[in-house]
């Protein structure tokens, strides 16, 4: 019989059954998930080393790596070193280390098992690929990706080698292109997962059961394969090149094209691509793309420690069916809590649960999941779910005494502890709140649209109000899946307030006779997801000159967007305002010709930087830092730049 052996690190334990079977855990200290830092790593060193002992006396058959966490598998390497790492002096050879480790992971002559639940990211997907087999529970939890292109990198520990030979070159490199996360069964359908199991517990059975069947992973088929040999490699990445380039330009994110070029080099040899990486990415971790999207990760981690401890919500309540109530209630819907619509009759109401169904559908997908989201999508013309509501949200038109009368007929039919808010976009809340017996109990929760898309919500905070019901505030904002940033009540909060001089300064333009197509244009050179007028109509031009109008800024009688508004042509909405749009997409003719576009577009956005200074200045928000990430998830402010301040800290804007 052979005797057990146990070995204990900060981040690692392992131990031997009597089976000979040895069991790695993973389990990152005062962390909420595991994480491959530096440490770590050289700990893995010292216990590979072992297996290959053990292997060699036959006392080891194999190993299973699995997760202490709750959370998942590994979340990546530790972003928070990545300062630090980028250092040339330091990086070249922190990764080449990590890479002859990983090899000697596949190299070991024993079989080495990995079982994944949860996340499965970045370098622990690479860690992940490293090993003979991989078993992956498959439920909605576990999601398996290469995320580091946000990041401004791509993978740099053989993974962009090892998931090519798995999955083949155009599945391989659309999820690293694109660092979206899979769930298990779309992971096990690219071959970078063996194995499904139905839950956690079954992990440790299977992945015994495949060491002692000594089960290895097979490569990609060559139908896959085919597509990174001889000429077709450069179709396929003249082809990654193009769809690369209508989401970014190189110059603001240069790591998909870097990693196209690495394919492009070396994708037909998987052993060669991976070790390609080191050359690709020690560039690009140090540049100053990567190093702002790092701090706009980090300051987006931050928002999710805001929300009050403990705070639970399932019943939603939402007033006014219109768009931006109506896909209110449909997202709450989706994120699982059970939501009541109210407006003044089902009319009103219908054309919003058409649209909740298309989100469903194309969120949900499965027939069986898109049923029980409607289910919990439920007309409440009469108001009744108000009584049983956790949440309760204002969101009818931006007009003050409609909202002052809605609040008044509210107040004594609210359950104790739930949270009254308003949607408000622009109106200050001690303003609304006025005729309310307790006016703290009103809060700002201010939504974007679309949505679907946006994942900024402004949490506003009125002079009314306690800490603990603004932490409410952002609980729910964090429970249904949202980014809250605490603001201050004050006309527009902070992202209207900065975008409305954008916007009319733009519109302005265009009124003196400017090419609207040429200042889109102009501002997505600069580096925004769209131009200013794009984004008006998308707001809807009645919403824009509301919003302008309390905020003190004119909008002429005699001006096209006046006559715009007057002719019911509000944007996307009705499918015409400075645009004509179809199905969803603005139909715009080609810019003129102008060789200083990102010039152009610095000039357009200059009034939101200087706004946002002010607003800073003003304690709107309670930092610069919370203003960068308040208007990049507001705005979609270009990311690689890190934010309005930063960018003009950086003299960038």
């Amino acid at each position: 019989m052979i005797a057990t052996q146990a070995t204990e690190t900060r981040h690692w334990s392992f131990h031997t059954d009597l089976e000979g079977l040895g069991w790695l855990t993973i389990n990152t200290p005062n962390s909420p998930v595991n994480t491959l830092s530096r440490e770590a790593i050289m700990e893995l060193e010292t216990l590979v080393a072992r297996f290959e002992d053990l292997a060699n006396t036959r006392e080891l058959i194999g190993v299973v790596l699995l997760s202490g966490k709750d959370s998942g598998f590994i979340a990546g390497a530790d972003i928070s070193e990545f300062d630090a790492m980028s250092d040339f002096s330091v990086l070249p050879e922190a990764l080449k280390r990590t890479h002859a480790l990983f090899q000697r992971i596949e190299n070991l002559k024993i079989p080495i098992v990995a079982g994944i639940h949860g996340f499965c990211l970045g370098g622990g997907l690479e860690l992940a690929l490293a090993c003979h087999y991989r078993i992956a529970v498959n439920d909605d939890k576990t999601r398996i990706g290469f995320p580091e292109v946000k990041l401004g990198i791509f993978p740099g520990f053989g993974g962009t080698g090892r998931s090519i030979r798995q999955a083949g070159p155009v599945d391989a490199m659309g999820i690293m292109l694109t660092g979206r996360m899979l769930k298990a069964g779309a992971a096990r359908g690219m071959n970078l997962v063996d194995k499904l199991v139905r839950h956690r517990d079954m992990l440790r059975w299977e992945g015994r059961k495949a060491v002692l069947q000594k089960r290895k992973s097979s490569r990609a088929p060559l139908s896959k394969r085919v597509m990174a040999m001889g000429p077709l490699r450069g179709y396929v990445s003249t082809k990654m090149r193009e769809e690369a380039s209508k989401k970014a330009r190189p110059e603001h994110y240069p790591a998909p094209f870097a990693l196209i070029d690495l394919f492009e080099e070396h994708g037909n040899d998987w052993q060669a691509m991976s070790r390609g990486e080191i050359d690709g990415f020690v560039p690009l971790m140090g540049n100053e793309t990567a190093t702002n999207l790092r701090r706009v990760f980090f300051l987006s981690e931050g928002l999710k420690k805001q929300g009050a401890k403990g705070a639970k919500f399932a019943r939603v309540h939402v007033i006014g069916a219109g768009v931006m109530g109506g896909d209110i209630a449909a997202w709450c819907a989706l994120r699982g809590m059970s939501v009541t619509l109210q407006d003044l009759d089902m009319a009103r109401i219908t054309p919003a649960l058409e649209r909740g169904k298309k989100l469903f559908r194309k969120r949900l997908k499965k027939k069986r999941e898109v049923d029980a989201a409607m289910l919990r999508l439920e007309a409440d013309p009469e108001g009744k779910g108000v009584s049983r509501a956790d949440v309760i949200i204002e969101a009818v038109v931006e007009n003050l005494e409609i909202k002052r009368k809605i609040f008044g007929g509210l107040e004594d039919q609210l359950k104790p502890g739930a949270i009254l808010a308003t949607n408000t976009s622009s109106i200050e809340l001690e303003r609304i709140a006025e005729g309310l017996k307790d006016p703290a109990r009103l809060i700002g929760l201010h939504f974007f649209n679309p949505v679907a898309q946006l994942p900024l919500v402004e949490v506003i905070r009125s002079t009314f109000n306690s800490d603990a019901e603004i932490g409410k505030g952002a609980a729910f904002a964090l429970a249904i899946g949202k980014s809250p940033v605490v603001v201050k009540s004050a006309p527009g909060f902070l992202v209207n307030r900065v975008l409305m001089p954008y916007m009319l300064g733009a519109v302005e333009r265009v009124e003196r006779g400017e090419s609207k197509e040429l200042l889109d244009a102009a501002a997505v050179a600069f580096g925004m997801p769209m131009g200013p007028i794009e984004l008006m109509d998308t707001v809807g031009l009645d919403v824009g000159k509301s919003v302008a109008t309390e905020l003190g800024h004119s909008v002429p009688e005699g001006s096209k967007f006046a006559a715009l508004v007057a002719g019911g042509k509000l944007g996307r909405k009705s499918g015409e305002g400075f645009y004509k749009w179809v199905d969803g997409k603005a139909q715009k003719g080609p810019p003129p010709e102008r060789s200083d576009l990102a010039a152009l577009g610095r000039e357009l956005v200059k009034p939101l930087v200087d706004t946002t200074e002010i607003v800073v200045a003003e304690g709107v928000v309670a930092s610069a830092d919370l203003a960068d990430i308040g208007v990049i998830m507001g705005t979609g402010f270009a990311p690689f730049l890190g934010g309005p301040m930063r960018a003009r800290q950086n003299g960038k804007a």
